[in-house]
């Protein structure tokens, strides 16, 4: 950020440092997607982030102007956005998912799954969220999943489960501010390798999915979240594969499994074209998301097996 701009001294208000900063990231070509879609709410976060300010404050306050200190603390902050690429929420070490505010930093993917809005529903029509008991969050990360789900299921116990130690410490912060450490539980685990025996109603994931090909084009900001959960081989169906294979040992005889494939749909359907997939629709957008029941999965369990086989 050049000298000659002076913007210490030439902005004033809430609302100059907001769309200042709107401009500079639309001129820098920043990529958006880790909870916003555009330059002006990137630039909002920050700027309410360094104030001390909420969203959904009252209109008047944008027009209140800053100390010198502060101008200083927002400036900064949109240094590192545009020179490192830092996505926002590592920058401001929160994220909002399902509506539930959760720490994150570069330990774990930034939450920005849409099964949020399958948790905000209660998992309906497929399960009743007063019946179900046992829940498996895979590749729990920050735990968001894991503690959304025990949020909006009033009877759940749920395991959260991550091969990461860096992950999990993560989780257990998360776990604590929401004050869950009763329902919650973080276990460290490949996949269900390492679980405690447990048959579970709802097992939902949202497991490294990300090709060799789109990870070899991913964004700068990507390159700050953790590698291992995004990358999952060739065809980015490494961790799912794995998943579907054993997840009739962990199911209720009436459970329900649901996983995020992001891009990867294609390359499921056609690796596994004869099984039933439900593909979810989200009111706010996003796909790539299936669900199987356990009967689907246990009738489907010698395609499973064949598909791994010929990848072996």
């Amino acid at each position: 950020m050049s000298n000659d701009q002076h913007p210490i001294d030439e902005l004033h208000s809430v609302v100059d440092f907001i769309r200042w900063g709107a401009s500079r990231f639309v001129e820098a070509e920043l990529y958006y997607g880790h909870g916003t879609n555009n330059a002006i709410d990137d630039s909002m976060a920050l700027v309410l982030h360094a104030l001390h300010l909420p969203f959904g404050m009252s209109s008047e306050l944008f027009s209140s102007r800053l100390t010198r200190a502060e101008k200083q603390t927002v400036l900064e902050l949109f240094e590192q956005r545009i020179s490192r690429r830092i996505p926002v929420p590592y920058l401001t070490h929160e994220a909002v998912f399902a509506g539930l505010s959760f720490f994150v930093d570069e330990r774990v993917l930034v939450p920005r799954s849409p099964i949020a809005e399958l948790i905000e529903q209660g998992f309906a029509p497929w399960l009743d969220a007063d019946q179900i008991e046992h829940v498996l969050d895979l590749c729990t990360g920050s735990g968001c999943i894991a503690i959304a789900c025990a949020m909006a299921l009033p009877y759940a116990q749920v395991d959260a489960s991550d091969i990461s130690t860096d992950a999990l410490a993560v989780t257990d912060i998360n776990i604590q501010r929401h004050q869950l450490d009763g329902r919650v539980q973080a276990h460290q685990a490949d996949l269900f390798k390492g679980l405690p025996t447990q048959r579970y109603d709802l097992i939902v994931s949202n497991p490294p999915y990300v090709d060799a090909e789109d990870m070899a084009s991913l964004p700068d900001e990507f390159h700050h979240e953790p590698e291992l959960g995004l990358a999952s081989g060739q065809d980015g169906l490494d961790a799912c594969m794995q998943i579907l294979n054993e997840a009739a040992n962990w199911l209720t005889d009436d459970g329900v499994l649901i996983v995020e494939v992001g891009n990867s749909a294609h390359a499921l359907a056609m690796r596994l074209p004869e099984v039933p997939f439900l593909w979810l629709e989200f009111e706010r957008g996003g796909d790539g998301v299936f669900l199987l029941t356990a009967s689907q999965i246990n009738e489907c369990k010698n395609m499973f097996t064949a598909a791994l086989a010929k990848t072996a």
